[in-house]
């Protein structure tokens, strides 16, 4: 913590004149899982200032700010749609590395990270392993200062543009399934790494299997030493349901994004029949923005909380809800689709994203478990093959 914090105030002050003076619109982007030169020189200057991560210790580009002064940055950046700040609720590798790796690989790759010169994916989830990623096959076989790689991964975002990856694989196959995993950094620009693009409903091809054979990854690339995967998964994974319980993604071409605005322009905002189901989409949005709120504030730097399973199981029945609303405000031309018909082609891509949330960061039904099991104490479901080898356990 910083010895002498400023008020809220003076910060707010500060920020405003800082974005006065260095803040210029960044050229459009339309790949969102590459940035442009313009925007890593922003984000470079974002960091120095010590906006992007300022609930980090100094050392670490931050300025040991609590939740609420990094929440004053926040809202200044947000008020002028400047990008870059409060990266330390949102930017998984950068905030995995801070809390589990060692000071060799922070002074590698966090800077990089927070800039995006170096973009990351996520290798997690395989062909038989989905809901159970504890249950991962994707093997990594030690030699001497490195580690070599063998397996499969599926459903990766970005992995065709990524530099590293956040890697879940096993390490040791004699032990309980939780506690033979170990999480990586991977290098994927090397031999031994085939990323083959999978074709989504929406038509888009973020989705990605990536098949890895003998590919290597140094030792001091481990978080959260060897054998501790599973823990360290669970702050990697907590980041990532943050990220998708806060907001979903909007439409192509922002014509159908405001439900409130859809309905004015259809003529049925007065409509009882609408208001009364609008009226409470946007009050779960609202309650879910404060329990996204309360779970952020009681969360501290690198642990998991089961609370964010609750975002993004509610984000999820607001993004399919909406996306109803939407196809019922604009009636048969939902059968629509297409550049000749914007708003009806925007209202099903949206009705089809949805189904992201919904799968991504762990499945609703998965979300429905722990908060049963860690939130409201239910007992936990059978698992047969929990607490033997898992070399024993059966494949299916």
């Amino acid at each position: 913590m910083a010895s002498e914090l400023p008020g809220a105030d003076e910060l707010r002050t500060e920020v405003r004149e800082w974005l006065r003076d260095n803040w210029v619109p960044l050229p459009g982007n339309t790949d969102p899982w590459a940035s442009s030169p313009e925007r890593i020189a922003w984000l470079e200057k974002v960091l120095d200032a010590g906006y992007a991560v300022p609930t980090y210790p100094a050392e670490w580009f931050g300025r040991g700010y609590p939740n609420g002064l990094a929440n004053v940055i926040a809202g200044e950046f947000a008020a002028i749609k400047a990008p870059g700040s409060r990266q330390d609720k949102y930017n998984i590798p950068a905030n995995t590395v801070l809390a589990l790796g060692t000071e060799t690989l922070k002074q590698k790759l966090l800077r990089d990270f927070l800039v995006e010169r170096s973009r990351t994916c996520l290798l997690y989830s395989e062909p038989d392993a989905g809901s159970d990623l504890a249950a991962v096959r994707t093997t990594a076989v030690r030699h001497g200062d490195h580690w070599e790689v063998t397996g499969q991964k599926v459903w990766t975002s970005g992995a065709q543009t990524a530099d590293y990856a956040l890697l879940l694989a096993r390490t040791d196959w004699d032990v309980p399934k939780h506690k033979g995993l170990s999480l990586f950094i991977l290098p994927m620009k090397q031999d031994g790494i085939d990323v083959r693009p999978l074709v989504q409903i929406t038509g888009e091809s973020h989705f990605n299997e990536v098949f890895i054979t003998d590919a290597t990854v140094s030792d001091d690339h481990l978080l959260g030493g060897e054998g501790n995967g599973w823990r360290a998964l669970q702050t990697a994974l907590a980041y990532e349901r943050s990220i998708m319980g806060d907001s979903g993604r909007g439409s192509r071409n922002r014509k159908a994004d405001s439900l409130i605005e859809l309905a004015r322009a259809h003529g049925v905002l007065d409509d009882p029949a609408v208001r009364q189901p609008l009226a409470s989409v946007l009050a779960l949005r609202e309650l879910n923005k404060l329990n996204n709120a309360r779970a952020k504030a009681a969360a501290t730097q690198g642990t998991s909380s089961s609370i964010m399973s609750l975002g993004k199981l509610a984000m999820s029945k607001i993004l399919h809800t909406e996306a109803a609303m939407k196809t019922q405000i604009i009636g048969a031309a939902a059968l629509l689709a297409g550049p000749d018909n914007p708003e009806a082609d925007d209202v099903n891509f949206l009705a089809l994203n949805a189904f992201f949330t919904s799968i991504g960061g762990g499945t609703d039904q998965i979300q429905r478990n722990i908060i049963g099991e860690r939130v409201l104490g239910l007992p936990k479901e059978p698992e047969a093959d929990r607490d033997i080898p898992f070399r024993q356990a059966r494949r299916s």
